[in-house]
């Protein structure tokens, strides 16, 4: 019993180190191809500005503009090299095989107990801290970020009330606490993903304010994916999902970030949540 479980964690820690040497050459590769696009503008620049040319052509029209269709041919296949990883990297978020410790042990993280409550004074006060700080700029960024009906109400009803504002944030606190997140990192997510919008379905079948994928509600829950809709439900799946991704990368966020988005490896998802997050920080 104990070698397959040696094996199972060294088989893990493997993929980690496979996942964040991906990472690194993908950044490498982004920054190369940048400064291939830099040297090609100057190059295509200086050939059709120049008077002198560099091949023995005495046609010097004639020579500038073979030299730019050499430029360009150059310059595509460093794209073509450079797309190819991105496009291993990249893929749409697929349902994975999980073990049955760990689903059992997802499934009672999501079971829900009710609305949430504290039983801590000091918790409590801090939750009221945070969401009075958080409330106010909740309503700057909706008022900044989504557009208004012909009344001049916002386009996403559900945050028309203050109180339903601030039972959103309440509910986000305690779902990102229970799951020992930053309350900041599951307000920053929810901005990229959805934009705040509640009732959001993306071209993937990912669903409400977490972009949480339908199958989530299939393995872990009673099955019907409409519950992904509801704010609590909702951000206690996004936020245990999270947790879970969190601890197969061994606490690697940007790469938990990226297997949350389905785009493990690549940079620009877990900027943006990270960006998202220190602007909500505080």
């Amino acid at each position: 019993r104990a070698v397959p479980g040696l094996v199972a964690v060294v088989g893990m820690a493997l993929a980690r180190e496979v996942g964040v040497m991906m990472e690194r050459a993908a950044a490498f590769l982004n920054e190369m191809i940048l400064w291939i696009f830099v040297q090609y503008l100057k190059r295509v620049f200086c050939l059709k500005t120049t008077t002198h040319c560099p091949y023995d052509d005495p046609d010097a029209a004639f020579c500038r503009k073979k030299g730019v269709r050499m430029i360009h041919r150059r310059f595509w296949l460093a794209c073509s090299v450079w797309a190819w990883p991105m496009a291993v990297l990249a893929g749409p978020q697929r349902e994975e095989d999980l073990a049955d410790a760990v689903r059992h042990a997802l499934r009672a993280a999501v079971a829900a107990p009710g609305a949430p409550a504290l039983a801590e004074v000091a918790d409590a006060s801090a939750q009221a801290a945070w969401v009075q700080n958080m409330s106010p700029r909740l309503a700057r960024w909706l008022q900044r970020h989504q557009k208004s009906g012909p009344a001049g109400a916002l386009s996403a009803p559900e945050w028309a009330h203050e109180a339903m504002r601030t039972e959103a944030l309440q509910t986000i606190w305690y779902e990102a606490r229970r799951a020992g997140l930053e309350p900041s990192l599951v307000l920053g997510l929810i901005e990229v993903e959805s934009g705040f919008r509640k009732f959001a379905i993306s071209s993937a079948g990912a669903r409400g304010l977490m972009q949480v994928m339908p199958f989530w509600a299939r393995s872990l829950g009673e099955g019907d994916a409409a519950v992904l809709f509801q704010l609590q439900p909702n951000l206690r799946f996004g936020c245990v999902i999270l947790r879970h991704y969190l601890s197969l990368e061994g606490g690697d966020l940007t790469l938990a970030l990226g297997r949350y988005n389905g785009s493990r490896g690549q940079a620009a998802y877990p900027r943006a949540v990270l960006a998202a997050q220190k602007r909500w920080a505080g």
